[in-house]
């Protein structure tokens, strides 16, 4: 009797596992298409709300974190939209990950902190899309504050991620709130120069550049007597924007209009004294 029901019990079992599979490919087929146009409409949505934020002229430093948020959240929802054409039960899945909550949110908990200080970055803005600053032993132009780190680009073109928890609770050097810079020069001349002179050329040097400020005035005095030089320290006001030009030009004309007025630049010297025999 066994023997005679055997094969159809073979065909039974045959003819489910192709219903499943047929039920499975449905779902599967379901999923990509999902999957695919759902990133279509992703990308759709992300350049509206891009441009609608250009139009209304908001706040770069605003738009990359609001771009970076909208990803995530609408990348979250295509997840669930996929999950849930697989045929997996969506209030399981949600129950599940309720259910794990303590040991995701301990997973998590470094995104949470990046999270929190992305959001106390945009709330007192110490430093905004297109400023120069330095922090966490990094220094470059600030190009996006996303969701979870902050993007600097270094004056050498490299990427450089910050996470926004340690950026929002460290120090923090922002170059470009100011609108004006100092630049800081110190100028070794030999001793026995005339100091008058020194000063004199290098307020003449001062005046005859147009973007070293007038207010505040620039500052010559004597800042050092080294071992073998008298050092001169040098302090002018830049815009900020001036500030490696003057930088570099400045160092380049006083080396040239001190060698024309025969001002001496110093080296290292050694006295020897002789003893009397």
């Amino acid at each position: 009797m066994s023997e005679i029901n055997k094969p159809e019990y073979i065909q039974e079992l045959l003819d489910k596992a192709l219903d499943f599979s047929v039920e499975a490919g449905k779902s599967i087929i379901l999923a990509i298409i999902i999957y695919f146009v759902g990133r279509l409409i992703v990308s759709v949505i992300n350049r509206m709300v891009d441009g609608m934020m250009e139009r209304r002229k908001i706040d770069p430093t605003i738009q990359t974190f609001m771009r970076s948020m909208l990803h995530v959240m609408l990348t979250l929802l295509l997840l669930i939209s996929v999950v849930s054409a697989l045929g997996v039960n969506t209030t399981s899945f949600a129950a599940l990950l309720a259910s794990a909550g303590v040991a995701v949110g301990m997973a998590l908990s470094g995104n949470l902190q990046n999270l929190a200080g992305g959001i106390i970055i945009l709330f007192f803005r110490p430093f905004k899309v297109g400023d120069y600053i330095e922090a966490q032993g990094a220094g470059g132009t600030v190009m996006e504050i996303q969701l979870f780190h902050t993007i600097l680009n270094t004056t050498d073109n490299k990427k450089i991620y910050l996470p926004n928890g340690a950026l929002s609770s460290g120090n923090i050097t922002n170059y470009s709130r100011e609108p004006l810079r100092r630049v800081d020069l110190t100028v070794s001349v030999e001793y026995g120069e005339d100091l008058d002179k020194v000063r004199r050329v290098l307020q003449e040097l001062f005046a005859a550049d147009g973007r070293i400020q007038k207010d505040p005035a620039p500052f010559v005095a004597l800042g050092a007597l080294a071992d073998s030089s008298v050092n001169m320290t040098v302090r002018v006001w830049v815009l900020r924007e001036d500030y490696w030009g003057v930088f570099f030009d400045t160092n380049e004309k006083i080396y040239n209009e001190f060698n024309r007025q025969g001002i001496g630049f110093p080296y290292p010297q050694l006295t020897v004294h002789k003893g009397s025999e």
